[in-house]
């Protein structure tokens, strides 16, 4: 785990006038791409954000000074939300520091693509450790720290609807992922929690650009309704939207924020 970089008590500078004013988020895999830029709308929404990350501190405290300089408060722990014994230690810290957790983010995920015959056992615990497991797990552990009317926000995928070459298994997690959303709906709508899925589609992130040849970010930029690359502040904006009062009235549902890639 590591320190609080900037005290996360309660920030008089944030005016009421900001949407999430007041509130705590976590967002779990905060310090890079999307998750970075969730992390940052909200705090520019007025919320105090705590992020998680797995190795990149140097990434994670770029994040925390930035939501620092916006004038909210920020910190970040280190955690696999894979391990639940990790995912309950990055709760009890998140509350340790900043008293409860209004909104969750479950962004953490991780991308790994292989074709059918050369899939292992291996390559399907890896993915869905993290992009499953790890998504039941911190959800488990932050519940009961939830008030009611809270939110849950789980970062799905395109590629659960998508038909993915050599992507099975990782397509397969997120439509997990997306039953995981409907299911919780249900079960938390008693309370007044909403819980909501959105799925970007291609988007300009450190994994896409590793992970795709030229050709292949054109072919997929010719398939897009929009006609560009989604970028992490598109997806950043529905999630700010679904974080707050706005979204009150929206649950069990997976936006597709993806510039229609997907129509």
């Amino acid at each position: 785990m590591k320190a609080p970089v900037q005290d996360v008590q309660e920030n008089t500078s944030v005016t009421n006038s900001k949407r999430l004013a007041g509130k705590v988020a976590l967002v779990t895999g905060g310090s890079r791409g999307i998750g970075a830029a969730i992390a940052l709308r909200l705090a520019e929404e007025g919320a105090t954000v705590a992020i998680s990350y797995v190795s990149n501190e140097t990434a994670a405290d770029e994040v925390v000074a930035k939501i620092a300089h916006l004038g909210a408060g920020a910190v970040a722990f280190r955690a696999n939300v894979s391990n639940a014994l990790e995912s309950q230690n990055l709760i009890d810290a998140v509350i340790k520091t900043a008293g409860k957790i209004d909104i969750l983010i479950n962004n953490a995920g991780v991308f790994e693509g292989a074709p059918l015959d050369q899939i292992a056992l291996d390559h399907y615990q890896r993915v869905f450790d993290v992009n499953v497991k790890g998504v039941i797990a911190t959800t488990i552990a932050a519940l009961p720290q939830i008030p009611d009317g809270g939110r849950i926000i789980n970062i799905s995928s395109g590629a659960a609807v998508m038909t993915m070459p050599g992507a099975s298994v990782y397509s397969a997690s997120k439509a997990a992922l997306d039953t995981l959303t409907r299911i919780w709906a249900q079960d938390l709508g008693a309370r007044k929690i909403t819980v909501n899925g959105v799925a970007p589609g291609t988007t300009a992130t450190d994994m896409y650009n590793q992970a795709l040849p030229e050709e292949a970010k054109e072919l997929y930029v010719s398939k897009t309704a929009l006609g560009r690359i989604g970028q992490p502040d598109d997806i950043a904006a529905v999630v700010a939207f679904l974080a707050s009062e706005d979204g009150r009235w929206v649950t069990g549902q997976t936006i597709r924020a993806d510039g229609g890639i997907t129509v």
